[in-house]
């Protein structure tokens, strides 16, 4: 893969340049990266105990993908229903014997980017994954959920309805939203601008959480941001402004409490937000 990602540096420092009649070389290893991330050999995030490093080719290679395809009409899409795009629905080419193979659950409704994997036991409800997405195995993407470009989510989680998860192409540095195994998103949440959600946590209704709010700790009183500690109670709250003279609380999110591994394997989650 080493001569691919050179040849992809080199034609994202050209990309003005980069179409579909671009050199054959620099159109193969564009399509190879978003085949690998398509099958799920390759992620644009990789985690070596617990730290996070974004492949910053794979991301180049995506924004070129859009420069080698023209606009043209899509099969794949519900009831025979067609789009005019310039990425394929994952779906486009499959056969029973594909779907079979993938060993996922995808409902009528369920839209999925060509460029995004998806893993063996997920169930996908009627949903939208974007491209360079990563969805382990076993992880429910529920009725209306997103999952934005880039974001990479762990295994046996539960993304509930109408949640979203941000996507991210540009900058090129900047980190994925990365929601780690056993965790549980609540619905019409929204996980942006590379959060990271640790293992193990459940994150109630109504949370917003970008690089920006509060994560306010209510059993040590730390305020962290942009990362949500394992195994952590997450529910929405408030917290005064720092201008003294304004009356406005601002939008936080608390963590209620912090269990450990068994107790979250064991406990229902409406148990666990009870206060």
């Amino acid at each position: 893969m080493g001569n691919e990602i050179k040849i992809i540096e080199d034609a994202f420092a050209n990309i003005e340049n980069i179409n579909p009649d671009s050199n054959l070389d620099i159109i193969n290893a564009i399509n190879n990266i978003i085949e690998n991330l398509d099958n799920g050999s390759l992620r644009i995030a990789n985690s070596e105990k617990g730290n996070w490093a974004v492949n910053e080719f794979a991301k180049k290679a995506i924004l070129l993908y859009f420069r080698i395809n023209d606009m043209k009409l899509i099969d794949g899409g519900p009831n025979n229903s067609k789009w005019w795009d310039k990425i394929d629905s994952k779906f486009s080419s499959w056969d029973e014997d594909n779907f079979k193979n993938a060993g996922f659950r995808a409902v009528p409704g369920s839209i999925v980017r060509y460029g995004s994997f998806v893993g063996k036991g997920c169930v996908l409800m009627p949903s939208f994954i974007n491209i360079g997405a990563y969805v382990d195995q076993s992880t429910m993407v529920d009725t209306w959920a997103t999952i934005g470009s880039c974001a990479q989510i762990g295994k046996n989680c539960h993304i509930s309805g109408g949640a979203g998860i941000g996507g991210v192409l540009e900058p090129l540095q900047a980190s994925p939203v990365i929601i780690e195994d056993n965790c549980f998103i609540g619905a019409r949440s929204e996980v942006a601008e590379g959060v990271i959600v640790r293992q193990g946590s459940v994150i109630s209704m109504g949370v917003f959480l970008t690089a920006s709010t509060p994560i306010y700790n209510r059993e040590t009183g730390k305020t962290l941001y942009g990362e949500v500690p394992e195994y952590s109670v997450v529910v929405p709250g408030s917290m005064p402004s720092k201008n003294v003279s304004s009356d406005a609380n601002l939008s936080c999110a608390v963590i209620v409490k912090t269990v450990d591994e068994k107790t979250r394997s064991k406990t229902s989650i409406n148990e666990l937000l009870r206060d």
